[in-house]
């Protein structure tokens, strides 16, 4: 019998996993598809305290989130690192004073050690003001970071699983049984059905979360959930510069501008409504446009339609706190508790990116009594793997393999440490010559790095590989990317990998 089932492979039940894992407890996280495969890869890729949540009077979520800016740049510097933001300051938006007192309280909130605070911007002058129409003469440049979102969710659930947690995906809960003093959990896994015990439930399966309650609980006023969509454009690159652009829209929200993938910019995020009778979450001509005439707001050279080269979209599993709009709705996690109807369970509801870790920790702590174990915060001084290196020393390491591994290109070598850390060299070992590391595919793609990826990271298809593990297939054609899933192929049943548009 499992300590701990959690149903979920979002970066919530991954890092709940590790959490308890890291605690000496039996785990097991089931996930029907692969790690983050909705959510948790659909986000805007930052690590940041939300500067509109401010004046939602969020301060609670935003000081959270500020304190843990910090706690995850060290852990992961592969995968996070630091970013200024350009914010213009916009007549008949919100006034510079008061951007400035946002500001001001963004930057001393949670407290700073690594990153830099905010600076005034003559944006006539600064060159960060060239790519932006003229009229926008004066902003503000303020720090946050950029995460590998998949990638986050991938490595906490290899840390989850080095610390001895059964991780499973592509296994589908079908059917929950409550028991006085545990659960009984029908999983469906390759075509065959089998019952696993566990004595603590927690259900963190994200804009799913009401159906897998409605496994054991039909009961009215069971569903707690507010889905609400948001989808992204990927552009031909509009400027350069490795800073990022948050611009203030004439509805009140705001949507980012981001360097992505080397050549392209990143732009989003949008607010909509989404019901399970969509399907899968796919941009909307609405969403298209909206995103377009945003960002040609500021942008001299307009954003069309025309420019995009790939989309996406997830869905966001907020808690119903029935605010007015979906841009209104909380982004704070709220858990829900039962432990006087039968064995313990928690949902999850909401959350983000930024705040997993703390989320994991509030949950370990809430079910401290359940799972007799103590509420110590272990994971904040943890390392992920291959995060074992200072923040700063990220172009000390890309230059202590490039002379380990000459024959390697240095785009790719650079790649390569972004993505894996000190991991690169173990996945390195013993190459010598170009040949070691296999087959060769498309935008620096090698065999070794494939296999690394299904013996350590759990991919088993070419989309979890091209669109989840990494974005290479932005920088293949469809015949770079038919080759992988040929690859997959050959060792065994897999899906078909996504397109370049979605």
């Amino acid at each position: 019998m499992y300590d701990l089932a959690i149903i979920g492979g979002g970066i919530n039940g991954v890092g709940i996993a590790r959490d308890a894992a890291g605690r000496g407890l039996k785990v097991l996280l089931v996930e029907r598809d692969d790690l983050a495969s909705h959510t948790s890869s659909a986000s805007t890729k930052l690590v940041h305290g939300g500067l509109r949540y401010l004046e939602h009077y969020e301060f609670n979520l935003v000081r959270k989130a500020l304190k843990e800016r910090e706690v995850l740049l060290r852990a992961a510097p592969h995968i996070i690192w630091p970013m200024r933001f350009v914010l213009p300051v916009d007549e008949g938006m919100r006034p510079a004073w008061l951007l400035r007192l946002g500001l001001f309280l963004y930057d001393h909130l949670g407290g700073r050690e690594i990153l830099p605070g905010t600076k005034s911007l003559n944006l006539l002058k600064d060159h960060r003001g060239d790519p932006l129409q003229k009229r926008l003469k004066k902003g503000f440049a303020y720090s946050d970071c950029w995460v590998e979102d998949a990638r986050l969710v991938s490595l906490t659930a290899r840390d989850a699983a080095d610390h001895g947690a059964d991780i499973r995906t592509r296994t589908e809960c079908v059917g929950l049984d409550r028991g006085a003093d545990h659960w009984n959990l029908e999983i469906l896994q390759k075509g065959e059905t089998k019952t696993e015990q566990a004595k603590v439930l927690v259900n963190a399966a994200g804009p799913w979360v009401d159906p897998v309650t409605a496994l054991y609980d039909r009961s009215e006023g069971a569903a707690k959930l507010r889905l609400v969509k948001g989808s992204h454009i990927v552009v031909k690159r509009k400027y350069q510069g490795d800073h990022s652009y948050i611009f203030q829209n004439r509805d009140g929200r705001i949507i980012f501008a981001i360097p992505y993938e080397g050549d392209h910019t990143l732009i989003g995020t949008t607010d909509e409504p989404w019901s399970y009778a969509e399907g899968d979450a796919k941009i909307s001509d609405s969403e298209t446009d909206y995103l377009c005439d945003a960002a040609s707001e500021y942008f001299e050279m307009p954003v069309t339609p025309d420019d995009i080269e790939w989309t996406y979209s997830g869905v966001r599993p907020l808690f119903d706190d029935h605010s007015r709009t979906a841009a209104t709705v909380t982004r704070d996690f709220v858990f829900d508790y039962d432990k006087e109807n039968g064995a313990p369970v928690l949902s999850i509801f909401g959350g983000k990116i930024t705040t997993y870790r703390v989320l994991a920790l509030q949950a370990i702590r809430t079910l401290s009594d359940a799972l007799d174990v103590d509420g110590g915060d272990w994971t904040k001084m943890a390392h992920l793997p291959g995060g074992d290196f200072a923040p700063e020393g990220f172009d000390a390491l890309v230059g202590q393999y490039a002379a380990r591994w000459t024959f390697l290109d240095h785009a790719i070598l650079h790649r390569l440490v972004r993505a894996y850390g000190t991991d690169t060299a173990v996945m390195l070992d013993g190459v010598q010559t170009i040949g070691d590391m296999g087959q060769k595919f498309a935008a620096g793609l090698y065999e070794i790095e494939i296999r690394w990826l299904v013996d350590h990271e759990f991919a088993r298809t070419a989309e979890d590989v091209l669109w989840r593990r990494s974005k290479l297939g932005l920088h293949m054609n469809e015949a770079g990317q038919q080759a992988v899933e040929q690859w997959f192929g050959d060792q065994g049943p897999q899906t078909k990998a996504k397109p370049a548009v979605s």
